[in-house]
């Protein structure tokens, strides 16, 4: 049995596409390879870097707590939802100027979506840096969230700036995941050359108290 191992995440980096009104991320050495070779002896050296982003940066998860006061934080994610979980991925490409999944796109996968990962792939990474990305961000619509809960997933991830419609100022769909405890993965990339069935998601995020969300190195394990 061989493993293959797919990343389904965006590089973090200055000048990167942000949520609007979001800040780039700043990278800037805190102490350069040259200043770090009065420490050391030889000719060795090393770079200490200092990076300030925003948690929603890139391909990242939303804790609970980033909706609910309440709700689980980033450290308090039990693992058995980050790392190894059974993904199913569900393919939305019609319309294709904007997908949106609702309930009848998962209702035939009812009664097997127990504990698993569900990846909602709408291809829409492929545009990735253009400003239709955000601005007609395939969603999930409310009734598919309850469905979704209902069927008691681990986490629910999309190829798209938000699971939400972002016209919506409710947020219906995190609402609902979030308060059953249930991470988001926002986007993800790739997606679109997973199997529908046999891959194992991880998507682990630092465990930042008080963090909310955070970043997350997704990819995909597939054995074959």
């Amino acid at each position: 049995m061989q493993v293959r191992r797919i990343d389904l995440s965006h590089v973090v980096e200055p000048g990167m596409p942000m949520f609007p009104g979001l800040p780039s991320p700043v990278v800037t050495a805190l102490v350069a390879r040259e200043d770090s070779r009065r420490f050391y002896a030889g000719g060795t050296s090393f770079l200490l870097t200092f990076v300030t982003m925003p948690g929603n940066t890139g391909t990242y998860m939303d804790a609970p707590f980033h909706r609910f006061a309440g709700g689980d934080d980033l450290p308090d994610l039990p693992l058995e939802r980050l790392a190894h979980v059974p993904a199913v991925v569900v393919r939305v490409n019609e319309p294709a100027d904007r997908p949106v999944a609702g309930v009848d796109t998962f209702r035939p996968l009812g009664g097997q979506l127990q504990g698993r990962a569900v990846l909602v792939a709408t291809g829409w990474d492929r545009h990735w840096g253009e400003p239709r990305y955000i601005e007609r961000n395939p969603y999930l619509t409310a009734e598919a969230a309850r469905f979704l809960r209902d069927e008691g997933v681990a986490l629910v991830g999309i190829d798209s700036a938000n699971i939400d419609d972002m016209a919506d100022r409710t947020r219906p769909v995190h609402t609902i995941l979030l308060e059953a405890g249930i991470p988001i993965v926002e986007n993800l990339t790739g997606l679109t050359t997973l199997p529908e069935r046999g891959a194992f998601l991880h998507a682990a995020p630092v465990k930042v108290r008080g963090g909310a969300a955070f970043p997350v190195r997704a990819y995909a394990v597939l054995l074959e």
